[in-house]
């Protein structure tokens, strides 16, 4: 393609040595359907499906670092090396329909330990399946919800060395992206925003403390994840809440980041606190993917993005480099598929299904 042609939806992009095919991405979308934190039949079926409908990339839900990382007993996990073998044969699969597979790697910190949603998604007592959870500080996500058990230097270099090794497991299994997860109020979103971190020590109090977490989880999962791999950081670009993360600290972080290895920034928002204030409704946080993008790295946009004129509109007007499409795609698995038909644009279906095309 020539530089003078314009970008739209279905133009690949190639990040480092990794080219989408166009710029759809399935986004990580919970489902609560693991054993142990195994993948099955299940996530072979729901992942595959969406490759075969045509995005460019397609994510795991997130995948707990550390079993007490989980949000609930039921999540996806890579804290092992057994969990490496069932991921590797739908990341194959994946890779073999022309999308490119990707794992976000998560700890949910003080939001862990709590049922599946279709149980209730209340907290869990240890006699429940539950487990003692942990955060920046000694400040429970809400009323109910267990007061997390405070990290310190140690348990921090724990959770550090956690996200690397689960980025080893995700190369064993022939992963081709990786994104961390520091957004929707878990772990390092909490250490990001002070309204979950009330720390006083390196890790906490000045912006550059608070962020340091990410920073030292970046890096250490930069140092195994290989140069010629995207790595992506999945961040709320504000806490919709006074005194919590903004815009401008999501901002500031691009360059803290952008230098350590980072390719692109997912941009959702919310999750650190239950009262936020959240003005839902169609591309509602579009223009955060915008604002960190002028910020000079490479952004997704998130959020209640459905129809093909909407996402193509997005990457035409430079918006974000990719959309990253979540509910829309649970309800149409071939999404990208309809939306090319849609838009005039090449997006051929597997030959098994050409004819119904």
């Amino acid at each position: 393609m020539s530089s003078g042609e314009p970008v739209h939806l279905f133009t690949p992009l190639r990040i480092r040595d990794v080219e989408l095919r166009n710029r759809i991405v399935v986004s990580p979308m919970c489902q609560y359907s693991s054993r142990d934190g195994f993948a099955d039949d299940w996530h072979l079926v729901h992942l595959g499906s969406r490759a075969i409908g045509g995005a460019g990339a397609v994510f795991t839900e997130a995948a707990a670092v550390s079993p007490e990382g989980r949000i609930s007993p039921d999540d996806l996990g890579l804290w092992k090396h057994d969990h490496v073998k069932m991921l590797a044969r739908i990341f194959r699969f994946i890779a073999g329909h022309g999308a490119v597979p990707g794992v976000q790697l998560s700890h949910a910190g003080r939001k862990a330990s709590t049922a599946r949603p279709w149980d209730g998604g209340r907290p869990l007592g240890q006699s429940e399946r539950g487990w003692p959870v942990v955060g920046p500080s000694a400040v429970p996500f809400a009323d109910g919800y267990q007061e997390p058990q405070v990290l310190d230097r140690d348990g921090i270099g724990r959770v550090v060395t956690a996200f690397a090794d689960s980025a080893r497991f995700a190369l064993e299994a022939d992963c081709r992206i990786v994104e961390i997860h520091a957004a929707h109020g878990y772990l390092l979103h909490q250490f990001l925003s002070p309204l979950s971190n009330r720390r006083t020590d390196e890790y906490g109090g000045t912006f550059e403390n608070r962020t340091r977490l990410v920073r030292d989880v970046v890096t250490a999962v930069r140092r195994v994840w290989p140069e010629r791999y995207p790595l992506f950081l999945r961040i709320s670009a504000t806490d919709w809440t006074d005194g919590g993360w903004t815009i401008d600290d999501s901002i500031a972080l691009v360059a803290q980041v952008r230098p350590l290895g980072v390719d692109l920034v997912d941009c959702s928002s919310g999750g650190n606190v239950r009262e936020a204030r959240i003005p839902v409704g169609p591309g509602y946080q579009v223009p955060f993917a915008a604002a960190v993008r002028r910020a000079g790295i490479a952004t997704g946009a998130v959020g209640l993005i459905t129809s093909a004129s909407q996402a193509d509109g997005i990457i035409r007007d430079g918006l974000a480099d990719v959309v990253l499409v979540a509910r829309q795609s649970l309800r149409d698995p071939y999404w990208p598929l309809h939306a090319a038909r849609e838009l005039g644009r090449e997006c051929p279906p597997p030959v098994q299904y050409a004819r119904a095309f």
